[in-house]
This record gives structure tokens, sequence and C-alpha cells, in this order.
């Protein structure tokens, strides 16, 4: 397989969340979440003056734009190109190009992968996050999301739930 890459996307101005929205529900629909890893749209803290009072609210970094983590194919490029919203990715041409670590300092996205302690079938306790003092067996783990899926509990039914490897301990 090949190596996941970090692609920019240019949208229509205003529909970068819509975008995202319908790329996340392809990913789902397709089965394409090991090739699809992450859609963001970059927000960045800015201090507004609205009627004498400042006001903390978030602005896109780049409107008009969205930041894909995927591996580069056919399948995954034709889905990307024919959401709606998206009027291509940026690069020369038809060739997209990948963001360098350089260019990915400054958003604040680090790429590193984490090392863990666990593996598929071992017992772990939750400890952050919504799910925090459950306790479930992971079913599967995704190294290039950062996460796993564990089993809980809800409503008197099996669940998975998908975690982050940082809201996890091994029990």
């Amino acid at each position: 397989m090949s190596e996941a890459n970090w692609y920019v996307v240019h949208t229509y101005s205003g529909y970068e969340n819509k975008v995202k929205a319908n790329i996340n529900k392809t990913i789902e629909n397709r089965h394409l979440e090991e090739q699809i890893l992450e859609v963001r749209v970059p927000m960045q803290d800015v201090v507004e003056m609205k009627n004498g009072a400042k006001k903390q609210v978030q602005k896109k970094m780049f409107p008009g734009y969205v930041l894909i983590h995927m591996v580069m194919n056919d399948d995954t490029w034709y889905v990307v190109r024919n959401t709606r919203g998206v009027t291509g990715f940026v690069g020369p041409g038809s060739k997209p190009v990948p963001l360098t670590e350089a260019e990915m300092r400054p958003l604040g996205i680090q790429t590193e992968n984490v090392t863990v302690d666990f593996a598929e079938g071992d017992t772990v306790i939750v400890i952050g996050g919504i799910w925090k003092d459950t306790v479930g067996v992971i079913q599967s783990m995704n190294h290039n999301k950062q996460s796993v899926t564990i089993n809980v509990d809800l409503f008197g039914r099996e669940t998975p739930v998908e975690i982050n490897f940082s809201e996890i301990r091994r029990m």
C-alpha cells in the first residue's frame, strides 16, 4: 500500500464544511477508511470587536480550501474530485501535489506515529473523552488514524466505538 499524504482541495467559497461532510459520508459508504484517513477544515481563534465588546470566534484559516490525508490512487482521486462543491486538487494540471513536512508544521498537524503497548484482543479502559471509565476489548486498530475500535454496552447492545490511542490504557 502507498503512503498517505496531505493534499489540498479547492472548493467553492463557503462550501468547506459541506465538502468535508460529503467526503466523510462517501468514505463511510464506499468503505474507504483505510485510504482516506482524515478530512480537515483548518480553523483559528480570532478576537473580533462587535458593539464595543471583544468576542473570540473561530475562522477558517484558508477559505475555499480543505485538507485531506489520503493515499492517492485512482479511486480516492475520483471520489474527492467528484464530490459536490470540489473544484479540484491544488497542483499543476490534474496531478495533485502532497504537502511537505515544512508546509504541515505551521498548521499544527502532527504526522508522527505513537507506539502503543496494546493489540487486538486486549482489554483496555478508556481514560478520557465521553467514554471515560468504560472497559472494552479492542476489536480493531487503525494506526493511520491513531485509534482503536472497542465494543461498549449501549442500551443493552454491543456497539462498536472508535477511540483515540491517547484516551485508552491497557488494564
